[in-house]
């Protein structure tokens, strides 16, 4: 920008054609791959070399520690005097190599690590300079950078809200959302969440209040009566579900106390070798990867058996958590079992494990029916003698004739997949030995929090930077659609999942599909086909031997194909959200754009249900959003497989998030832990406290914000939303700002347990209840400090008088007293 430009004073300006002139005349250099032949030219060789040498010689000498040769390298180049540069991708790659390098007497304060990015290093024997990469080192890298977390936002939100949802408040029960009204109450005016309730009784619910409310969640279908507004049922169905989850609370503990009283293998912490292997992820971990690779390490440390669930999307990177858990029981000599529900998975699995244990002296083995009777054989007398380290099989594992020599870890992947006896099997297993269990099941934040300490849960919510949302679209049927988007998909070369849920006729749409696409090998899949047979034909198409799996939803979980880019499911309308959502993952594995086509047969032929759900996945594509859509649906299948199908009754009457409060309640009050009586702090403020229309347009967005604000357990969460606020819709207006004041209040109002806050002309009314943090003490200071202007009513008020800006004055005194609850 010319007037951002900074010249010199006196400085000489010139034009491209006078650049040319000033340098008529002048030296040239002149820099070239080839050695030029013109004799008149002075050359200067710079003779480099490549490092080529050095990935050969780690490769070469397989089977010692890979890092090992290197560091013989790096010793002998630095002897020679060399200056050593190694570049490495991230600070978390720094710290290990010169943690590793140190292991193996490199003197590293002589040498630089750094984080940067080369395509590839070289070495400068006249200059005595090495310039080496990562990947030189280590082999090919895909790179990634940080990635921004998203989990935590769909879990609670009500920004999805529709007119005509239900919704469950604390203490009134389930009620029907009717919308968003504007209401001035003497001095106060704002905006108020208008619900419904039987009879219909109407309530009005502040803003302030928003966080009484949740959006009812209780499974696709459920459609609970509404509840009397001031009547007993309500209390009465919360009576007959708390008891309900003090059974399952003992259960749980009980669990608990039996884990307890085993003693299991407590291994040591990582060494060079582990760091070496963690060096070698292709990938950057996420933040939540992180934190459960550390959670699960640290439970093997531990004397007390593993029993951790870790739970992340399809690809959100749990088998890496498995991986590294794998190789530290592998180093202290003990067998691992990795247990997977399909025939297919336990191959994948096998490839990857055998990929990621090629450098190390790792046997991996699997067991499936993929291998004759005789390799089976072999493999479990292998696996007797304790020549097999990792054994990776479907419920094959779990027969009697399997024996391992010293079991050491069991990693098993959707457990709630494997039938009655299988889980009986596992018992028996999980006493003795360390458990990880991986699932692609949501579980609620709620869930997790009252299962801490009874069953250890790790969640990975931030998707893999560079993977795309998929791109979805649904539209009529039409052959001319399907063809162009199977071609496209061809000729990238890429695989089509094409869904037809109904067996009957599955065979009469390949005939069609054949004739639609005479050119495309395709494969036909679904649940009535003997077992081998669609086992056959999933490795076939795993193989891609065929470019289209026409298939029913049998496909809804268990297979990772990231060359699979296009699915088409026909009748989409027939589908449930949460089965639509768990479809539409079955592509979109890679870094390619992913296609989902969901084809319906006019619109005249949806119900208004299924126009919606259509409607709802089409539009939110986002990877965040999309796991918003099928989440409560998934939540309560994740709930379902810890707490058990028996307690779906309870959930559906009062909504999961009330449920797994009440079992929360349930599960404290059984361990002795003294429940802390929160105190949601009442609000009158005379002072019109909203965000209008005119600056925020769509209620739903408000709403949003209005949740979010009434949520706010900090100061720091309402600065926040007010600067994602200015930074949307620009400067907020004064009714904007006083709501944001107001919610400072409450924030400030409910850390010292006041009951109510009322701000007026009169100045402030502080009501402090029973469990208020504010010791009578610290009142009396207080109106010491301040004589003359405050009063102690024998009703327990406080009353403050205030002269000029309200809010700001009341939040100075709110202030004063959180301070004394510090000093």
């Amino acid at each position: 920008v010319k007037d951002r430009a900074f010249v010199a004073e006196g400085a000489r300006r010139l034009d491209w054609h006078g650049l040319e002139e000033g340098l008529e005349g002048a030296r040239a250099v002149y820099l070239d791959l080839l050695t030029p032949s013109d004799p008149g030219r002075r050359i200067i060789a710079f003779r480099t070399e490549t490092n080529e040498d050095i990935r050969r010689l780690i490769t070469s000498r397989r089977g010692e520690y890979p890092l090992q040769p290197f560091a013989e390298r790096v010793r002998e180049w630095l002897g020679e005097g060399y200056r050593v540069d190694l570049v490495v991708r991230s600070e978390g790659q720094v710290e290990r190599f010169r943690e590793v390098l140190e292991d193996y007497r490199v003197p590293v304060g002589k040498l630089s690590i750094s984080m940067g990015s080369l395509s590839e290093g070289f070495r400068f024997p006249s200059l005595k300079v090495a310039i080496v990469t990562e990947e030189e080192i280590l082999g090919p890298r895909r790179r990634f950078t940080p990635v921004r977390k998203r989990g935590e936002a769909f879990l609670r939100s009500l920004s999805d809200i529709e007119e005509g949802d239900l919704v469950v408040h604390s203490f009134h029960g389930i009620g029907r959302y009717i919308g968003l009204r504007r209401l001035k109450v003497e001095d106060e005016e704002g905006d108020y969440l208008l619900i419904e309730y039987a009879g219909g009784d109407r309530l009005y619910l502040p803003a302030y209040k928003l966080s009484l409310i949740q959006r009812y969640k209780a499974g696709e279908g459920a459609s609970p009566p509404l509840d009397r507004l001031g009547g007993v049922t309500w209390e009465r169905t919360k009576r007959r579900v708390r008891k309900a989850t003090e059974k399952v609370a003992k259960e749980l503990l009980r669990i608990y106390a039996e884990r307890k009283a085993f003693r299991g293998y407590a291994f040591t912490g990582s060494d060079r070798l582990f760091d070496e292997f963690a060096a070698s992820f292709e990938y950057e971990e996420t933040p939540d990867q992180r934190r459960a690779i550390e959670e699960v390490l640290r439970d093997m440390e531990s004397p007390r058996p593993m029993d951790r669930l870790v739970c992340g999307d399809v690809g959100y990177g749990k088998t890496e958590v498995a991986l590294r858990a794998s190789f530290k029981a592998v180093l202290h000599g003990k067998q691992v079992a990795f247990l997977v529900p399909t025939t297919i998975l336990a191959q994948q699995h096998y490839e990857t494990f055998r990929y990621r244990f090629a450098p190390y002296p790792v046997n991996v083995e699997v067991l499936s029916r993929f291998r004759s009777k005789k390799e089976q054989r072999d493999v479990l007398e292998r696996l007797a003698r304790g020549e097999v380290d990792i054994i990776i099989g479907t419920h094959r594992l779990l027969q009697r004739d399997v024996v391992f020599r010293d079991l050491g870890l069991v990693i098993i992947d959707e457990e709630h997949r494997f039938g009655v006896r299988d889980k009986e099997r596992l018992k028996e297993m999980k006493r003795l030995v360390d458990v990880l269990t991986l699932t692609a099941t949501p579980i609620p934040r709620t869930l997790q929090m009252c299962l801490s300490g009874i069953r250890d849960v790790s969640i990975i919510n931030t998707p893999p930077e560079n993977r795309l949302a998929v791109k979805t679209y649904v539209m009529r049927f039409n052959g001319e659609v399907i063809r162009e988007a199977v071609l496209r998909e061809m000729d990238r070369g890429g695989q089509v999942f094409f869904v037809h849920n109904r067996v009957k006729t599955i065979y009469r749409m390949a005939d069609f599909l054949q004739g639609l696409l005479p050119e495309l090998r395709i494969g036909v899949a679904h649940g009535q086909m003997e077992e081998d047979d669609l086992e056959r034909i999933m490795w076939d198409f795993y193989r891609k031997r065929y470019d289209l799996l026409l298939t029913t939803s049998i496909i809804e979980s268990g297979l990772d194909i990231p060359s699979v880019n296009t699915i088409i499911i026909d009748r989409a309308d027939t589908f449930g959200l949460a089965q639509l959502y768990q479809l539409r993952g079955r592509v979109g594995r890679s870094y390619q754009r992913a296609y989902a086509y969901l084809l319906i047969p006019g619109e005249e032929a949806l119900t208004e249900e299924g126009r919606k759900r259509l409607r709802c996945i089409e539009e939110l594509n986002d990877l965040g959003s999309g796991l918003a859509l099928a989440t409560w649906d998934l939540e309560i299948r994740g709930a379902g497989e810890i707490l058990g199908t028996a307690q779906s009754g309870h959930v559906e009457r009062v909504g999961l998030d009330m449920y797994l409060k009440l079992l929360e309640e349930a599960v404290r009050k059984l361990k002795g832990e003294e429940r802390v009586e929160e105190v949601d702090t009442d609000m009158r403020v005379a002072l019109p406290c909203y965000l209008p229309k005119g600056y925020v347009p769509s209620d739903k967005e408000r709403v949003s914000f209005y949740t979010r604000l009434a949520s706010a357990s900090s100061l720091e969460e309402i600065d926040s939303i007010r600067d994602e606020l200015r930074d949307r819709y620009g400067e907020i207006p004064h009714q904007g700002m006083n709501l944001i004041g107001m919610m400072e209040l409450k924030v400030l109002g409910r850390r010292l347990g006041i009951r109510e806050i009322v701000l007026g002309k009169g100045g402030l009314a502080l009501s402090f209840s029973e469990v208020s943090r504010v010791s009578p003490g610290t009142i009396v200071s207080f109106i010491e400090e301040n004589q003359g202007r405050v009063v102690f009513t024998p009703d327990q008020q406080l009353k403050v008088d205030l002269k000029g800006d309200i809010l700001r004055e009341a939040k100075e005194v709110l202030l004063w007293f959180s301070r004394s609850l510090s000093s």
